[in-house]
């Protein structure tokens, strides 16, 4: 054994402050984007709203001009569908004298959202897991036992009561779950502790983000201590040098203690403005960003050019602010890149749900899109939070794009959507003196080519809100 030097080459990624900003904007409503650009412009004087283009379509359903972010998806070009398609009752948002469209337009009450608890994320997310019908289970109740900030209060002894006697686990399979539940987004989720919650945020990080390791050490032990001694005391303690203490803390400072409040947050606000627009024309799915998905800003040329002729300290602050600004304009013109490429990959996969409706989804993960597009499962998750598209069957959430699969009798899979959609259809057609059971359901569904067993069928039913056969017992 002896020590020795050694060399290697090797690619990482690094959080940069652009990417942390791209990953910020990412993530953001349209309405948290117009907010946060709003404060960028007020606040840096090398920023500026710019006069709005508005992208046009031909009226022969042709491409638009180029730089526009409308473009077609595939799909099946029926000769008997050379008609637009939008259904009766809907604004046609494409219609006006300027051929453009105002995502303005449309009925108010379809752009009020149903509120998404932090539960509900979750939920989604597990229930798109590839995890099995046992760990979904102890995964359910791990969700359900989060506070409101997102942290896991109760003792995994309290979880193993809550599981029993339905479901028997010790717990070390309990802790399995709980690990792949930390994974969910936001990140942070389900921790223990606030020492935990840190560490989940800086395990994402690049191994080679500056500061990582050592504020590592700090969320791990002496960060309840840091308020007492402050960053000399903690660098005393660590015998680190105080500027390397000091650049740990900062990466600390950064991280979220309360990711729940992401979601919660949200929650509160139930009136969205749509981030795409789907619409049909002669037999062709298009997608376009929304206007206000992507506000129009850019540099300030005036300011700009005064960097050549003032003094240095001033020369100095703008070449700062005009640094941030244009990270600012790319991580926008990331944020709306990323958005129209997950979109137009959602409407090569789900055509069929926006054609013929809930029926016809078709089973679709994280991983299928992310593989497609060769971007990471977070990424593809952070696309999707919060956004939402306007179609010709309303505004809808993206997330409603993807559903988890069962085998059918046919070698093919239906998704649960589907199949909920399926039970709803047989409940709405039966006799109102004689409902169908749960039983009954089930091997109806069977019957069509879909095994689903009883309490399967049970537990769809009651997440639709449909009440057991002998509730529904009516005289015609």
């Amino acid at each position: 054994m002896k020590a020795r030097l050694q060399t290697s080459m090797g690619q990482q990624l690094v959080m940069t402050p652009q990417l942390r900003q791209a990953i910020k904007l990412l993530q953001m409503s349209t309405t948290e984007l117009e907010l946060e650009i709003a404060e960028a412009v007020e606040t840096n004087p090398l920023l500026e709203w710019a006069e709005e283009v508005v992208p046009t379509i031909s009226q022969d359903g042709r491409e638009p001009a180029e730089g526009s972010s409308d473009e077609q998806a595939t799909g099946p070009d029926n000769p008997a569908e050379h008609a637009d398609d939008w259904p009766p009752g809907e604004t046609d948002w494409r219609s006006g004298g300027s051929g453009g469209y105002d995502d303005e337009l449309g009925s108010a009450a379809e752009r009020v959202a149903e509120t998404e608890s932090l539960a509900d994320h979750l939920l989604w997310q597990l229930h798109l897991s590839h995890l099995s019908p046992r760990d979904r289970k102890i995964g359910a109740t791990l969700i359900d036992a989060l506070d409101e900030d997102g942290y896991l209060r109760e003792p995994l002894s309290g979880i193993a009561e809550t599981l029993a006697p339905e479901l028997v686990a010790d717990e070390t399979e309990i802790l399995t779950v709980l690990h792949q539940v930390q994974r969910f987004d936001p990140v942070g989720i389900a921790a223990r502790s606030l020492g935990e919650c840190l560490t989940l945020q800086l395990d994402v990080l690049a191994a080679d983000t500056r500061g990582r390791a050592l504020a590592l050490q700090i969320v791990a032990g002496p960060l309840d201590r840091l308020p007492r001694t402050g960053v000399a005391g903690l660098a005393h303690e660590l015998k680190r040098p105080q500027a390397q203490v000091e650049e740990a803390v900062q990466l600390v400072r950064s991280l979220d203690p309360r990711p729940g409040k992401q979601i919660g947050e949200m929650a509160a606000d139930t009136y969205v403005v749509p981030d795409c627009v789907i619409w049909r024309q002669r037999g062709i799915w298009h997608a376009a960003l929304a206007g206000r998905s992507q506000p129009r800003i850019t540099i300030h040329r005036g300011y700009e050019q005064m960097i050549r002729s003032c003094g240095e300290a001033d020369a100095g602050y703008l070449r700062t602010q005009l640094q941030e600004a244009r990270w600012l304009l790319k991580s926008v013109e990331a944020r709306g890149e990323t958005l129209l490429k997950v979109v137009r990959s959602l409407l090569r996969q789900q055509a069929g749900f926006l054609e013929f409706g809930e029926q016809a989804l078709r089973p679709l993960t994280l991983r299928e899109i992310a593989g497609e597009l060769g971007l990471h499962e977070s990424t593809i998750s952070r696309a999707i939070a919060r956004k939402y598209v306007r179609t010709p069957r309303g505004t809808i959430p993206l997330r409603s794009f993807f559903a988890s699969g069962i085998d059918t009798d046919s070698g093919g899979e239906a998704s649960s959507t589907a199949i909920q959609a399926m039970i709803r259809q047989l409940i709405d057609a039966e006799n109102p003196r004689k409902p169908l059971s749960d039983a009954k359901l089930a091997g109806l569904l069977k019957t069509s080519g879909v095994p689903v067993a009883r309490r399967t069928v049970a537990k769809y039913r009651e997440a639709m809100n449909i009440s057991a056969s002998h509730e529904r017992v009516r005289i015609a």
